[in-house]
């Protein structure tokens, strides 16, 4: 005999009271078997779903640090063009800075137009300066309080006196453009 055929037999052979019984049973089981598969699929849904917002989430936090570090030079560019006075050029802001060799040569040249910004630029070229002096120069144009770019800089060790040197720069204040000043 098949197996369906002795399990029909033994369900005939049952009572009516204990079939009822078992039917309904096996009716509980049935919707429990189709509950816990409905379960199931939206748990592996909602897996998905979190694992997903996990890896934007990561991109996200990625994103955040860029656009802050971005926002704080964005800041501080603006707090340098904030405290930049008309009367400030290359010149004067060498000449502030008090380091001088045996001679300073500042030529004014064309500057370029960038996105808000115009740049006022100048040739400079310091002869006769120790190497310390050359360090502490271009570490106060770097961290000092006005927008400068460094766009080109040499330094040549003396031939007449190894202990110093000569130092050519082209440098560029920036300056906000004429539209965004107003």
């Amino acid at each position: 005999m098949r197996p369906l055929e002795i399990i029909r037999d033994r369900w005939q052979d049952l009572d009516s009271r204990t079939r009822l019984w078992s039917g309904y049973a096996l009716i509980v089981l049935l919707a429990a078997a189709v509950g816990w598969s409905a379960l199931n699929d939206r748990v592996q849904a909602l897996e998905m779903k979190r694992s997903a917002r996990e890896s934007v989430l990561k991109e996200l936090l990625q994103l955040k640090v860029l656009f802050q570090s971005a926002r704080q030079s964005s800041d501080q560019l603006n707090g340098r063009v904030a405290s930049l006075r008309p009367d400030d050029s290359p010149a004067k802001i060498i000449e502030d800075i008090g380091i001088k060799g045996k001679s300073i040569k500042i030529v004014p040249l064309k500057g370029e137009e960038r996105s808000g910004f115009t740049e006022d630029a100048a040739d400079i070229r310091i002869e006769g300066l120790t190497l310390n002096e050359a360090v502490n120069l271009m570490y106060r144009l770097e961290k000092g309080s006005l927008p400068l770019v460094i766009k080109k800089s040499n330094l040549r060790v003396r031939f007449d006196d190894p202990s110093r040197c000569d130092l050519s720069l082209i440098m560029a204040l920036l300056r906000p453009a004429a539209a965004q000043a107003k």
